[in-house]
């Protein structure tokens, strides 16, 4: 069993992002998280959420932290992380009614962004909601010195790393049959926004 990993930036953003997801994931039953980093999102929202089954995934070398937390909280609502590298996975088509992701399309490169928003699509059902939390440009503008600041620290590590544009999410989205149907301003500058199939 691995140690559990802790994120500041997970805790400090846990309740705006549970009252999103309340609101958003109402009508869901079963919930695929992609990049469940430390797991601290997912046990915090199952935990509230009872009615739903909360899916764990990520690479392989951070599931320790996962399963850990899942261990100590024993919620028999979330369950042991899936092996998902968003570049090579492939899903069931129609599986899931809810996705979230925290903090992942600015640290992927953008053909990996791609390829989660396929992802997402082909597993959603009708009606479906992908829920994505982060930072965001809107018309290649940040919304703070402090996010432009952040993107030119991402791209001086990597330059396939960077804040992305709303725009071309919803570009995305849209050529996979989704269509943002909300966005919410939470704390730290960031956004959730909301995609439905």
């Amino acid at each position: 069993m691995g140690d559990k990993c802790c994120s500041e930036y997970a805790q400090r953003n846990a309740e705006p992002i549970l009252e999103v997801l309340q609101h958003e994931f109402r009508n869901c039953n079963d919930v695929l998280e992609i990049g469940s980093g430390t797991g601290q999102h997912a046990v915090r929202i199952a935990s509230v959420l009872t009615h739903l089954r909360w899916q764990t995934s990520d690479l392989d070398e951070n599931h320790g932290s996962i399963r850990a937390r899942i261990a100590d909280t024993r919620l028999g609502n979330v369950l042991e992380p899936l092996s998902l590298d968003v570049m090579t996975a492939d899903v069931e088509a129609a599986s899931i009614d809810g996705v979230f992701s925290a903090n992942t399309a600015h640290i992927m490169s953008f053909d990996a962004v791609v390829r989660m928003i396929a992802i997402v699509a082909k597993a959603l059902r009708p009606n479906g909601v992908f829920c994505l939390y982060g930072p965001f440009r809107k018309s290649g503008e940040f919304n703070t010195e402090s996010n432009a600041a952040f993107d030119t620290n991402l791209r001086s590590r990597d330059p396939a790393m960077g804040i992305r544009d709303l725009e071309a999410l919803d570009g995305l989205a849209n050529e996979n049959g989704l269509q943002r149907s909300n966005l919410y301003a939470v704390p730290s500058n960031n956004l959730v926004a909301v995609w439905q199939k």
